[in-house]
């Protein structure tokens, strides 16, 4: 494997984004999205403030809210912390169950501030489920421990007679066969990857390319925004390439302060990935957001934001990587924590859906009030994003006041048939969107 110095600096030789990208300045900045025009506040360290929510849980007789016509139901319950799905080609749904470890310090912690009320607590489960709708009504009637005793697990992929999964700190392959129920033969741990770090960036995720060549790994960052020495961000806030044995490992792209949701636009054929944005900036600043991913660019963590708006806590450092910042796509609000995304293509829904992103906005925790906490749509035409997020899965907020949430969206799924797949991991819900035909 190859010794990296540093993720961005020495590693990139980062190109400039299309001219339909534009920056007014670093406070009270103008950017030209390729949706609309974003208006960024100045940043204030001052005022950041958490509100973190209670988790209640969904009663039996209520499910999310979605758009007139379209039905929410239960593929699968009282699970521990459902994260990410794929499906295989059989029409097998896998599901990851895993969840932030904390250390006895920490839980103490998040006890006092109240944010252990926001997660499933407790050890990771650290397996996969395999879930089967064998008469295709919508709800799994069989499950299995298809793999167990994992480290973090997240990210998912076959190729061929291969299953791979991204712990939070490697990547490992083992023997698959189409149909069966529980992997029996050893695997093999073919890329080390760093773990550990401020605010659980831990989840990995995976995909591959068309041609199945290539596999493309998420590796969010080790902190903030780099507050403990960028030597402890080696390979770390960047989209990594390898090869399916391990091999010829690059830096994609980099500057990604925690990506997680990859999803190829299925017009263009680029790489698409949403990020969790840094904190303790304001209620307003950074938003999250969802981008194409082209190679060898920069998107500016940590030391500048949309563009070239320089973070005040890093201003002055690195002035060539922040003039080749790239200004992402669509912004999706601050600190919506969305995590999970894919491109539909079904046939199911309505047409305006065709095409479009959805993205599972988990929510927040490090602002005064609550956002996220939904599915939202991104409507999309000839490749390109046509218009902002849009609320489209809804009703997570129990009550805003309080606090009280029925459950948080992480991971979002279109299977074969054209729904939807939600993975709700602190309610332990995969909840199903469709579009019954009249």
């Amino acid at each position: 494997m190859k010794n990296y110095l540093l993720p961005a600096a020495v590693l990139l030789m980062v190109g400039c984004k299309e001219k339909n990208k534009a920056e007014k300045g670093a406070d009270g900045a103008e950017v030209l999205t390729q949706t609309d025009t974003l208006k960024l506040p100045p940043p204030d360290e001052k005022s950041s403030k958490n509100k973190f929510s209670n988790v209640i849980g969904w009663p039996k007789d209520k499910a999310p809210t979605a758009p007139e016509g379209f039905t929410v139901t239960r593929f699968a319950e009282n699970i521990k912390s459902p994260r990410n799905m794929i499906q295989g080609d059989n029409g097998d749904i896998f599901v990851v169950l895993s969840n932030s470890e904390r250390s006895a310090t920490e839980k103490i912690k998040n006890d006092v501030s109240g944010k252990s009320g926001a997660e499933v607590d407790g050890k990771s489960a650290n397996r996969i489920i395999l879930y089967r709708d064998a008469n295709k009504d919508g709800v799994a009637e069989s499950s299995s421990v298809f793999l167990d005793n994992l480290n973090q697990p997240y990210g998912m992929l076959i190729i061929k007679d291969q299953f791979y999964v991204a712990n939070t700190d490697g990547l490992w392959v083992y023997p698959y066969k189409a149909g069966e129920t529980k992997l029996t033969k050893p695997g093999k741990k073919i890329v080390n990857l760093p773990a550990g770090g401020y605010n659980n960036h831990w989840t990995r995720n995976l995909i591959t390319n068309k041609d199945q060549s290539k596999i493309y790994i998420t590796v969010g960052s080790g902190s903030n925004v780099g507050e403990n020495g960028m030597k402890n961000e080696v390979r770390r806030a960047n989209i990594l390439e390898v090869n399916p044995d391990g091999s010829g490992e690059k830096i994609y792209a980099a500057g990604l302060r925690n990506p997680v949701g990859m999803s190829w636009n299925p017009v263009t054929g680029e790489l698409w990935t949403v990020v969790n944005e840094r904190d303790e900036l304001g209620d307003e600043l950074v938003p999250d957001y969802l981008t194409s991913v082209k190679q060898n660019t920069f998107y500016g963590w940590p030391y500048a934001y949309f563009g070239k708006n320089e973070d005040p806590r890093r201003k002055g450092e690195k002035p060539d990587l922040v003039a080749k910042t790239i200004v992402p796509d669509v912004p999706l609000g601050s600190h919506t924590a969305s995590l999970g995304l894919t491109f539909y293509t079904g046939a199911q829904f309505p047409d305006k859906y065709r095409n479009g992103a959805f993205i599972g906005q988990h929510g927040s925790w490090n602002r005064s009030s609550l956002v996220g906490y939904q599915v939202a749509f991104v409507p999309f035409k000839n490749g390109k994003a046509s218009g902002s997020y849009q609320p489209f899965l809804t009703g997570f907020i129990a009550n805003e006041a309080k606090g009280d949430v029925y459950g948080r969206p992480v991971g979002v799924l279109q299977i074969a048939d054209g729904s939807l797949l939600v993975a709700d991991d602190v309610s332990g819900i995969v909840w199903r969107v469709s579009y019954p035909e009249k």
